[in-house]
């Protein structure tokens, strides 16, 4: 027969057994993130690259206290919402949506798990906020958004008599509409025409571009994912026909491009990291603003200048970052 003491002994180990495992259980060991990027090229990988190294700086280490699992939509809007589903049914703490319809298809998938985004134009145009002060639901981030009529200013300073001007985007991304109405605007301001080159895939570029370029006199570049992964192409076109690139982001001016006022998409990506971690420590996307990047770059490719006959006024010179040679 088992004494009242031994039992006794036996139930307060049971009792601390079992609070050992409840603690355990309500404390999570990793932080499961799911990341997906809408597709590959230099200003959304920057992207992520930032968030991630923000997350490192941070103390959030993937394959310790956080798991990330990458996946790339391969420019398909589909293959993103099947990417967010499969985030959705397996419960992922936290979603990183990398431009417009990545986003879209993350929040068509869960209005529960937060969904921090980056790359995104207007959000609120996207559907996906209800304002920049707050999404009203589980949706944070960082807008790439650049004031169009200063970019479109800096071009007139550098390109004399510019009349018509192309804009080449995929007339399916939303972002992309928005930059194409907010440019129609400041070049209707400045009696400039806009000849509009809509696409609906990378495979439309080179005829489409060339269709237009002898209508022309500079092209404008938006931040449209599509486009941006066939920059050299779009650069190659133009500058054999000696039409000055105007890029909304530098990858466009490393490929061909003449000059931009733009951000830089690896401080966006961390700016973004901060938003993930305010919501790993506690808060609520709803309680997070939507920013925009203020620290506005100047970027000019000396080459193209050259080639094109440009000669780059000097209070400009002062202000602006050269690739491929060039002293300020």
């Amino acid at each position: 027969m088992v004494g009242k003491k031994v039992i006794g002994v036996i139930s307060i180990a049971i009792l601390i057994s079992l609070v050992g495992c409840s603690s355990k259980e309500g404390k999570k060991e990793k932080i499961n993130i799911g990341v997906c990027q809408l597709i590959q090229h230099d200003a959304l990988d920057k992207a992520y690259e930032g968030f991630k190294d923000k997350l490192l700086e941070k103390g959030y280490e993937n394959s310790k206290n956080i798991d990330i699992d990458y996946k790339n939509a391969q420019g398909d809007f589909q293959t993103a919402q099947t990417i967010n589903k499969q985030f959705t049914d397996s419960k992922k703490d936290l979603i990183f949506a990398v431009a417009t319809p990545a986003a879209q298809a993350a929040y068509n998938c869960t209005k529960d798990i937060p969904i921090v985004f980056t790359a995104v134009t207007d959000p609120v145009s996207a559907k996906i906020a209800k304002s920049f002060k707050s999404s009203g639901n589980n949706v944070t981030g960082v807008s790439d958004m650049v004031p169009i009529d200063k970019q479109l200013d800096l071009l007139k300073s550098l390109v004399k008599n510019v009349k018509s001007i192309g804009f080449i985007y995929n007339t399916s991304e939303a972002n992309s509409v928005v930059q194409l109405n907010n440019f129609k605007d400041a070049a209707s301001k400045n009696n400039i025409d806009v000849v509009e080159i809509g696409i609906t895939n990378v495979n439309e570029i080179d005829q489409n571009l060339k269709s237009a370029i002898n209508k022309i006199d500079a092209l404008y570049t938006p931040t449209d994912n599509t486009v941006a992964s066939s920059y050299s192409l779009v650069g190659k076109i133009c500058n054999d026909k000696k039409i000055p690139v105007l890029g909304a982001e530098e990858a466009m001016i490393n490929a061909g491009g003449l000059v931009t006022l733009g951000i830089d998409y690896y401080e966006l990506g961390k700016e973004a990291g901060n938003k993930a971690i305010e919501i790993i420590e506690g808060k609520k996307p709803s309680e997070i603003e939507i920013t925009t990047l203020d620290n506005l770059k100047i970027k000019i490719n000396e080459k193209v200048a050259k080639e094109l006959n440009i000669e780059v006024p000097k209070e400009i010179r002062e202000k602006a970052e050269f690739i491929n040679g060039g002293e300020k």
